[in-house]
């Protein structure tokens, strides 16, 4: 598994809003190590038996905390990244979607400078079935296997996981890069930490139209020793039009699905049409 294994300690910002408190719920109860949740001004009070602090800082100081899920608006996502970034937190999940494009920039480059992993923003988050879940993946899709999984989409994933589980194929981990323009972890960095992990035999990769992430990606598929599945969505989607995300434009022959499917055919990767095509091929390859 990666990113998310028995070492993480997980703090929650914004836990006592609705969003991240429904959520810090969900992921308790799947067994994800949650010790903290920060929220300014409600220090000292308790949700699911979960002490809530009003700084980030205090919550690593106290509990030796190495990970956080940002569920706060949009405008507040910034702030709450470099508090996190500033607090000794090593890899931040941001949730949120609608971050400003200049705010993603200056979180990720900070979050760079001080070697810290950023998964997002506008992400589903993550799942490693052995230990629980830090986002919002539902986690009856997901089981316990050797099919590493990284995806731009959110639904696309659980729709797939859910494929992979009902034919036999359970996940190691599951990761959702994000669907904005302006992302942490890129494909290149999950799919190399994927090559890297005992615990997985094969790598499905969920794209999308739009921007170069998937093509850029094919260049260190090439190098790949463990089979990638790719699966790209959005393949009627006409040429110029947005769709869905905001980093779903297709300029003339870059970003379409076609052009994605056949760099990644080319790098080596079975590319399929169709989500149950996933399965078989797996079946196939390994």
């Amino acid at each position: 598994m990666i990113l998310l294994d028995e070492n993480t300690k997980a703090v929650v910002q914004g836990i006592t809003g609705k969003q991240g408190s429904f959520h810090t719920k969900n992921m308790v109860e799947c067994g994800t190590n949650i010790v903290a949740g920060v929220t300014p001004g409600k220090g000292g009070m308790e949700l699911y038996e979960i002490p809530i602090y009003d700084t980030v800082l205090e919550a690593v100081k106290k509990h030796d905390a190495n990970a956080s899920i940002i569920f706060v608006p949009a405008p507040f996502v910034k702030d709450a990244a470099y508090e996190a970034i500033d607090a000794g937190i090593k890899l931040v999940i941001i949730i949120t979607e609608h971050v400003p494009v200049n705010d993603a920039i200056d979180i990720i480059s900070y979050a760079k400078s001080n070697n810290v992993h950023v998964i997002g923003p506008n992400t589903p988050g993550m799942a490693s079935p052995k230990v629980g879940k830090l986002g919002i993946i539902p986690m009856n899709v997901i089981k316990e296997g050797k099919i590493g999984m990284v995806s731009r989409s959110g639904t696309l994933t659980y729709e797939i996981a859910n494929e992979l589980s009902n034919n036999g194929f359970g996940q190691s981990s599951c990761i959702g890069i994000g669907g904005d323009p302006v992302i942490g972890l890129s494909y290149i960095e999950i799919l190399e930490m994927f090559e890297n992990d005992p615990d997985t035999d094969a790598v499905v990769m969920i794209g999308e139209i739009g921007g170069s992430n998937e093509e850029i990606a094919a260049e260190y598929v090439k190098t790949m020793k463990k089979p990638v599945i790719a699966y790209i969505a959005g393949q009627t989607a006409p040429e110029g039009k947005t769709m869905g995300h905001a980093g779903a434009i297709i300029e003339k022959g870059v970003g379409t699905a076609e052009s994605k499917m056949k760099t990644l055919e080319q790098a080596g990767a079975f590319v399929v049409r169709t989500i149950s095509e996933i399965p078989k091929v797996l079946k196939e390859v390994l």
